[in-house]
């Protein structure tokens, strides 16, 4: 099963992606997880992207579909996987339609975590990330047993610099006025599933799990 979370900055997609794979048995493959891998593990493509990066550019299309195809070759992603910050236009979802259709596999489901712009906003300016291993707090509605420390590895956390005023309605747009896009798609190919996700973490991801197995139940 093969499975793409789509959701604005702050929808709680990564950390529903996380919860969902232990549930599905299925792996969940970030973007930047996958860059920040194939770059530390200097694979052909990682230095390839790397340049790009290293020069201020974005990475071209072909090379991230190249560098997510070859992510979702590995044993690790036999039973499926969640692609959590990718795809990101329509481009980019053809081209991994196509990719995938190659090697026999398609994208089952697209998950559209819906959550109001104004509880982004609050979301994304009480979001804190741990230095050591990127893991997700909020101040509000997931915050840390002790203040300033990530529970799971005790590193320090901070706020990122784009967590901060104008930087996230920036962000937002983007998704609002280019990432919305794909809902469309997906939508056309019938197989977007909307969910609430302006509710708690626990509730956001029973109901995920439930729409999948009802939708699967219906194949």
């Amino acid at each position: 099963m093969n499975i793409i979370l789509i959701g604005a900055q702050g929808s709680g997609k990564g950390t529903q992606a996380e919860k969902l794979s232990q549930s599905l048995d299925i792996r969940h493959v970030a973007s930047g997880d996958l860059f920040r891998s194939a770059i530390s593990q200097q694979t052909e493509l990682g230095l390839k992207a790397k340049k790009y990066m290293d020069d201020g550019h974005l990475v071209p299309d072909d090379l991230t579909i190249a560098m997510v195809l070859d992510r979702l070759q590995a044993p690790d992603c036999a039973n499926g996987v969640i692609l959590d910050g990718f795809p990101r236009t329509i481009a980019q979802s053809q081209a991994l339609d196509k990719g995938l259709a190659n090697v026999g596999k398609r994208v089952d489901y697209a998950l559209y975590l819906e959550v109001p712009r104004a509880e982004l906003l609050k979301r994304l300016s009480g979001r804190y990330i741990c230095k050591a291993h990127q893991h997700v707090y909020n101040i509000e509605t997931n915050p840390p047993q002790i203040a300033g420390i990530c529970d799971i590895d005790g590193s320090e956390l901070y706020q990122r610099s784009d967590d901060r005023g104008e930087a996230i309605q920036k962000r937002l747009d983007i998704f609002f006025n280019d990432t919305i896009h794909l809902i469309d798609y997906y939508d056309g190919q019938q197989k977007l599933i909307r969910v609430n996700g302006n509710q708690s973490i626990d509730r956001v991801q029973q109901e995920l799990v439930n729409v999948i197995s009802e939708r699967a139940g219906q194949c």
